[in-house]
């Protein structure tokens, strides 16, 4: 390959027009610099040119500590070139180093071409962003960022308050239609499923007033809402009808099949065949249906953090759906009680099915309540394994993990009063607890969180804590040599929710998604903004990276796993990738300096 060849298939050069690559082959100078010479001095002159490496490689370092590696493809020198200061690292041959390089007036004059110049101008953040954005492009389905109001077809039906439930269904007749809106306030809705479950089934008559079948109130949302977010809605409520809003009147209303219409593969149809679940046996196939749902709203353009939401609503409605069958079967409940689940599901990131991680809280400690919730979580976590959830290898179930919440309420205050290091490894989880059945409260657990505040020496030992995944320095080089994979949630997703539930506690935050956490750090000035929105987009990056390889994997009847292979993702990726992991190291230490953590015991 001859030089301009190589140049023109690396990035930034492949955005340059044909008549700009005259100019950067005029202007290329090519340079070997042994194995170990310094090609860049740290606070040493000026960068004087645009380096691409041709052959070989190069390590950024600081005060003698490797920062990145760099290889064959990659640009050096233009954060020095574009600010006219010294250079942030040392570069050091790693190997003997081919390079092609322009002198300064050549990369200012390449400079005018935007599309160049944004690769070298804009943030990580920014770029991560488009990038993840440009991914889905070409592969939409239905445009998910669309306004729900989009979808209405006809103006809304009502009926007046005191009209009979045969007077409602004639109407809902006449207009071919599966539901009416009820005047009056507050506003209230029948449907099809109410003329079957609450009139026919239960035996009453035409003549039943209307207002004692009805749903109310009525949830509703704003006509401009996007498409995703309506039916994250819709899911998570387990509602099959959406009345829409526009300047406080009802403009519509949309129906779960006019969703099911446009997306065959949408999260409320997997809700409808939940909701047809009699017995656990029912469930099988669900984890398949479930990837089909996440690939479904991949293809269409959703980000992650969404995808992670409507996946983990509908495994919430699968939770409660097995609740009621364990209550249907052992009788009432004696006690209140909440169903929590913490790890990736409380954080609503879970986009495939994973190990369980959930927990039974109940309010009165007796003999009786342990038994029967003893029996209501063996219940569930066997109809979970039935819908596809294997056990946690960790046993972080309920069926181990049961117990009254004054017992709960002691154990968070031991972590967090007393916090032992190898405790807090295991424990930092349940502080992503979130309630997903039952009437119990659990605001007593919600107090001794937000207490953690102020406790210096458990903030500092659950950021040491936060510490044990490191994303790796050189993992290229490594990996290469290795099996050529990189695992994605240890080397930076799960680096990026430690650092996030940290600073969340300490900016006395309730949120549990990794978004929410590091956007109340950052408000609070636990963070700063653009130390969180890097961290937020590197975090997008990296769930939607390894979303798309474990869906490829499962394509090729591969097991999904963490690991992503270099030689699937492109040039441009990969820098990302590096870039992602670089930062998340950097945040990393400044964590470990603001907490102090090298000097606990």
């Amino acid at each position: 390959m001859n030089p301009v060849e190589f140049i023109r298939d690396h990035a930034p050069f492949h955005l340059l027009p044909e008549e700009a690559m005259s100019r950067v082959e005029r202007g290329l100078e090519i340079t070997f610099y042994p194995d170990g010479s310094k090609v860049l001095e740290r606070s040493g002159p000026k960068s004087q040119h645009l380096y691409l490496i041709r052959k070989g490689g190069v390590r950024l370092e600081r005060d003698g500590q490797p920062i990145l590696h760099l290889e064959e493809g990659e640009a050096f020198g233009y954060p020095s070139l574009l600010s006219q200061d010294a250079p942030a690292f040392d570069v050091v041959a790693e190997e003997d180093l081919l390079v092609y390089r322009w002198p300064r007036e050549v990369f200012q004059k390449l400079l005018e071409y935007s599309a160049f110049a944004e690769f070298f101008t804009r943030g990580l953040a920014e770029r991560l962003r488009l990038a993840t954005r440009a991914e889905g492009l070409g592969m939409v389905n239905l445009d998910l960022a669309l306004p729900v109001g989009e979808l209405i077809t006809r103006p809304p039906v009502f009926v007046p308050r005191p009209s009979t439930i045969g007077e409602a269904a004639q109407v809902m007749r006449s207009h071919q239609i599966s539901s009416v809106l009820v005047e009056g306030e507050p506003l209230g809705i029948l449907t099809d499923r109410d003329l079957r479950n609450r009139v026919l089934a239960a035996g009453k008559g035409p003549e039943t007033p209307l207002v004692e079948i009805m749903s109310t109130p009525v949830k509703t949302l704003p006509a401009s809402t996007p498409l995703f977010e309506a039916l994250s809605f819709m899911v998570s409520q387990g509602i099959h009808h959406l009345p829409l809003e526009q300047d406080g009147k009802i403009i519509g209303l949309v129906t779960d099949t006019v969703f099911m219409r446009q997306q065959t593969k949408s999260p409320l149809y997997l809700l409808r065949r939940l909701e047809r679940t009699r017995n656990p046996s029912d469930l099988a196939g669900y984890g398949t249906e479930l990837t089909g749902v996440a690939e479904s709203l991949l293809s269409g353009g959703l980000g992650a953090s969404e995808i992670g939401r409507s996946v983990s609503s509908l495994n919430d409605q699968l939770i409660r759906i097995l609740l009621r069958l364990g209550e249907d079967r052992l009788g009432p409940p004696p006690s209140a009680y909440s169903w929590i689940v913490f790890g990736s599901e409380g954080r609503m990131e879970q986009a495939l099915l994973t190990d369980q991680d959930n927990a039974l809280i109940y309010e009165v400690d007796s003999p009786e309540a342990a038994a029967y919730f003893e029996q209501l979580a063996q219940l569930v976590v066997e109809g979970l394994i039935q819908a596809g959830f294997p056990p946690c290898p960790g046993g972080y179930m309920a069926i181990n993990w049961c117990k009254p919440i004054s017992e709960w309420e002691q154990l968070f205050q031991s972590w967090i009063e007393v916090p032992k290091p190898q405790e807090l490894l295991e424990a930092q989880i349940f502080f992503d607890f979130r309630a997903v059945h039952g009437q119990l409260s659990l605001e007593p657990l919600e107090r001794v969180l937000a207490s953690s505040a102020d406790r210096g020496i458990f903030l500092a030992q659950l950021a040491r804590a936060s510490l044990q995944f490191r994303p790796p320095i050189g993992f290229f080089r490594q990996i290469k040599e290795d099996d050529g994979g990189v695992d994605i949630k240890k080397g930076g997703i799960a680096p990026i929710v430690s650092l996030a539930r940290v600073y969340a506690l300490e900016a006395r935050s309730q949120a549990r998604a990794t978004l929410e956490r590091l956007q109340a750090a950052a408000r609070e000035n636990k963070l700063s903004q653009d130390g969180a929105e890097t961290l937020m987009e590197a975090f997008g990056f990296l769930m939607r990276l390894r979303l798309r390889e474990q869906l490829a994997s499962l394509g090729r009847n591969e097991a999904p796993g963490n690991k992503v292979l270099l030689e699937r993702l492109s040039p441009l990726e990969r820098r990302h990738l590096k870039e992602a992991f670089l930062q998340v190291r950097e945040m990393q230490e400044a964590m470990s300096n603001r907490f102090h953590t090298d000097r606990l015991g």
